[in-house]
């Protein structure tokens, strides 16, 4: 299995591809600490769709592909797949809880635009990919 893993760093280090803020990884562990996954990280993931054209997706998965890129931060491992991480390098994984709930984002350097909802991106001023993209914040 081929993958690209940066170990847990301190101090004057290369840039990791992707973080995870503090906040985000003590919500992190203790979903993944629930999910009976050994060995489980946190895979972070771009989709067509959304209303600005791309969209985020996380899911816990104790599955290491060939191609991935895998961070290990704050105690949590992040898992990106090779067509995703050009779309989210230099990104940081966070918890946010405001009136509404709360939930994970991801505070992305690369998206020029995003949607109000927060879960949807654009990275440049280009129409959605294949046409996508336009059914609304509700569609996620």
């Amino acid at each position: 299995m081929t993958a690209t893993t940066y170990p847990e760093t301190h101090g004057d280090v290369p840039e990791k591809a992707m973080t995870i803020s503090e906040f985000g990884a003590q919500k992190a562990l203790g979903i993944i600490g629930q999910s009976g996954k050994e060995n489980a990280g946190v895979r972070v993931f771009i989709k067509s769709g959304g209303c600005s054209g791309y969209q985020y997706g996380m899911a816990i998965d104790d599955r290491e592909l060939e191609g991935d890129t895998i961070v290990h931060d704050r105690g949590v491992k992040l898992l990106v797949d090779h067509m995703s991480l050009s779309l989210l390098r230099g990104s940081e994984v966070d918890f946010v809880e405001n009136m509404m709930g709360g939930g994970f984002t991801v505070n992305n350097p690369n998206a020029t635009s995003s949607c109000g909802c927060g879960h949807s991106f654009r990275t440049d001023s280009a129409q959605s990919p294949d046409g996508e993209g336009s059914t609304g914040c509700g569609s996620h």
